[in-house]
């Protein structure tokens, strides 16, 4: 239970910045972004979400995991030698 309220946590500082969302109590996060109907699909080596378009939340939805998507990964050790 720790672990998904850090998780939470860090994707309302990292993803939501900007908007009234990053202030949200969890609860209303989960019953507004984290409700959001969705298919999951596989094509070839790719994995897809088809989000519905009609649901109120999506579009931050999306923008959340586009500012996800745009941090940058770990930075790698040096190489010995």
């Amino acid at each position: 239970m720790a672990l998904a309220a850090d998780l939470t946590a860090w994707m309302q500082t990292l993803a939501l910045t900007g908007h009234e969302a990053r202030r949200w109590e969890p609860k209303r996060l989960r019953l507004r972004l984290l409700s959001i109907p969705a298919r999951h699909a596989r094509t070839g080596r790719r994995r897809l979400l088809h989000l519905t378009a009609t649901t109120p939340f999506t579009a931050l939805a999306l923008q959340a995991l586009d500012a996800l998507a745009r941090l940058s990964g770990p930075v790698p050790a040096p190489a010995p030698g």
